[in-house]
C-alpha cells in the first residue's frame, strides 16, 4: 500500500503563516511573519507536500496573498496544493504555470460546478476538490456560507469528473485541535472512488495513525496545522508514521 500522505499547512493572511479556530477570521493566531522560511522549514524536515491556503484569497474571491504563495513555491522543492480564491480558469492557470502542483477548487464546486468540470479535464491530477463540510452541510466563500447540500451529495456529482482527491474538512474541528473526525472522514471515502485527504482537528499522533487505519477506505493524506506549530505533532514523526 502506499503511503498516507501528510500535508503540513501554511494558512495565509495579510502576508503572514496564521492558524484560525473553525474558520473565525478574528481567531487568527500568527505563528510566522516568513511563509517561505515555513516551507523549507518543513521540507528540511521531510514532506513532500504542503497545503497552502490564502484565506484572505478565500474570502475575497481572487487571490490576495499572491507574493507569499510565489515566495513558498520558489523556497521549498516541495509540491504545493493551493486553495482559496481561486474561482476561475485563468487562475487555475496562473497558479499551476506558477509552480503549484496542484489547486484545490471548493466554493467552485457549489457555485460553478462547470468549472471544476473543465479544470479537471485540463489538467488531469492537478485539481482537487475543496469540500468543507459544518455540521455535515457544505460551507462555501471563506466558510462564511451554509449551504443546504450535503458533503456526500457534492462529492458524488464529481465522481466521474477526474479529481485528484477530495479534501474533506470538518468545520467545527478545524483548528480547534479537537481530534479528527475519523468516522465522517472514512464513511465519505467509503462512498467514492475518489481519494479523500481529511482535514482539520488533527492534534496528535493518535489522530493520524485512526486515519491511516482507513487508508484501505480511501483516505490517502492528511492535512496537519495548528498541532505542528504548537509542538503537539512533530513533523519527522508524523511522516515516518503514515510512511511506515
Amino acid at each position: 500500500m502506499a503511503a498516507v500522505i501528510v500535508y503540513p499547512a501554511i494558512d495565509l493572511k495579510g502576508g503572514r503563516c496564521v492558524r484560525l479556530v473553525r474558520g473565525e477570521m478574528a481567531s487568527a493566531t500568527v505563528f510566522n511573519d516568513d511563509p517561505a522560511a515555513q516551507a523549507r522549514d518543513f521540507a528540511t524536515a521531510g514532506a513532500p507536500w504542503l497545503h497552502v491556503v490564502d484565506l484572505d484569497g478565500a474570502f475575497a474571491g481572487r487571490p490576495k496573498n499572491a507574493a507569499a504563495v510565489e515566495a513558498i513555491v520558489k523556497a521549498a522543492p516541495v509540491k504545493v496544493q493551493l486553495g482559496g480564491g481561486i474561482r476561475d480558469q485563468a487562475t487555475v492557470e496562473l497558479w499551476l504555470d506558477h509552480g503549484a502542483a496542484r489547486v484545490v477548487l471548493g466554493t467552485a464546486a457549489v457555485k460553478n460546478p462547470n468549472l471544476v468540470r473543465e479544470a479537471c479535464r485540463r489538467w488531469p491530477g492537478r485539481v482537487a476538490l475543496g469540500i468543507d463540510a459544518r455540521g455535515g452541510m457544505v460551507a462555501v466563500e471563506g466558510w462564511a456560507e451554509t449551504s443546504s447540500l450535503m458533503a456526500l451529495d457534492l462529492a458524488r456529482r464529481f465522481e466521474d469528473a477526474g479529481a485528484a482527491a477530495i479534501v474533506y474538512t470538518d468545520i467545527d474541528r478545524d483548528g480547534a485541535l479537537a481530534g479528527v473526525n475519523v468516522a465522517a472522514t472514512a464513511a465519505l471515502a467509503r462512498a467514492l472512488k475518489t481519494p479523500v485527504i481529511a482535514s482539520g482537528g488533527i492534534a496528535s499522533l493518535d489522530d493520524l495513525a485512526a486515519l491511516r487505519a482507513h487508508e484501505k477506505d480511501g483516505i490517502a493524506g492528511a492535512i496537519v496545522g495548528r498541532a505542528l506549530y504548537d509542538g503537539r505533532v512533530d513533523l519527522k514523526s508524523a511522516l515516518a508514521l503514515m510512511a511506515a
